[in-house]
Parts: C-alpha cells; structure tokens; sequence
C-alpha cells in the first residue's frame, strides 16, 4: 500500500496495534496472524470495524471489505456515528449487542442486519465485539470483525 493510505499513518497503526491487542485480550487467540498488521488487516478477507466510546460512537476504523460492503470510501466512513451503519429498526438490537459485549468485554456471535450507503441490506453472521483498551487500560472503543455475510 501507498505510504500515503490512510489506513498506514502512525495514528493508524496505534489503533491498528490496539485491536490486535484488544482481540487477544478478549477472546484468547490473534484477530490475524500477520506480518503486517496495517496492510494485512486493511486487506483481510473479513470485515473489521471499530469506533471510539465517545457519547455518539464515531467510526475510527474500517478495512478494506468494511468499505466495500458499506460503499464508502475511508474519507467518507471515518468520523461517521456507526450507529449509522444499520438502519434505524437495527438500531435497538445492534446497541444491546454492543452493551452486551461492553459489559463482558467481549461477545461472539452476533448476527444483524446492515445497511450500505446506497441503501443495500447485508446481514452479518457470526460477528465477534471486543472492547478496546489503550496502552493505560482504558476503554477506548469497540471494535467488530466478521467473515460471513449475505445480500438480503
């Protein structure tokens, strides 16, 4: 990747770092062996997403499948509230899942419904929530992975 990739700045790379830790952290096993985290997981075959604990979560991470399946660009998913990943009557399920995951640390096994920018309806299977922590053991976010989806 271009050393210019968004995915590839030194903010990006702590993050990237981050999920990787958090994973390990939460369900005892690597998101991804790797000998590149920021290329390897920006070009994995699953979907990894992750937002800051701010009052309204906004998005600080998506590879490159997130994208694809949302149909953004990096520039236009960053910074978004991730609630807005799934249509407004997803909503409600996919916050008890991220509380859920909030209170346990982690959760495996969530499955719902998404929504891409042009209004194209995903469901997501299988999908492990982990709760992200900074290098001082603070909740910093959250985070998602996924590899099984289908176009509803």
């Amino acid at each position: 990747m271009a050393e210019s990739a968004p995915w590839q700045t030194p903010e990006s790379q702590c993050l990237i770092s981050r999920l990787m830790l958090s994973h390990q952290r939460a369900f005892k096993r690597p998101l991804l062996n790797c000998a590149d985290p920021a290329t390897d997981l920006f070009s994995s075959e699953m979907a990894v997403l992750a937002h800051d604990n701010s009052h309204d979560p906004r998005l600080i991470y998506a590879n490159a499948i997130a994208l694809r399946l949302w149909e953004r660009s990096w520039q236009e998913m960053i910074g978004m509230p991730s609630r807005c990943t799934a249509e407004e009557e997803a909503r409600e399920q996919r916050a008890s899942a991220l509380q859920r995951a909030h209170n346990q640390d982690a959760f495996e096994g969530y499955s719902g419904v998404r929504v891409s920018r042009t209004g194209q309806r995903f469901m997501i299977n299988n999908a492990r929530i982990w709760t992200l922590w900074d290098d001082k053991g603070q909740n910093c976010g959250q985070a998602a992975a996924f590899s099984s989806w289908s176009w509803l």
